[in-house]
């Protein structure tokens, strides 16, 4: 389970973030996920609300915003969030087609005192 390797991650971040503010603690953490990162989100929110306990992050609210895929068609340039994964373009049918966005795992904000 990757999941964890990525929470470890995501709190030394969160940590660095923190110190270079001064922060003596992490009260809410945003965090943007797209559907094709290959994380199981509820995993993912079992393994961060385990080690978050006695971090600078204990307590912190863990809020995960879903990206759907974004795709760009290089032959009529429409772009388009698709509801299912399939890299096909919603306005023509071509497969010619780019990822733009929904791909990935950004730490998008914390709130910090």
């Amino acid at each position: 389970m990757h999941e964890y390797s990525i929470v470890q991650a995501l709190l030394d971040q969160i940590e660095d973030i923190a110190d270079k503010n001064d922060a003596k603690k992490v009260t809410k953490i945003i965090v943007k996920i797209g559907v094709m990162s290959g994380i199981e989100t509820h995993l993912l929110e079992v393994a961060f609300n385990t080690f978050k306990e006695k971090t600078i992050a204990d307590g912190a609210e863990f809020v995960m915003n879903i990206q759907p895929l974004t795709i760009e068609c290089e032959k009529c340039k429409k772009v388009s969030e698709l509801e299912k994964v399939h890299y096909c373009c919603q306005e023509c049918g071509s497969v010619d087609v780019h990822v733009i966005d929904g791909e990935e795992m950004f730490l998008m904000s914390l709130e910090m005192e």
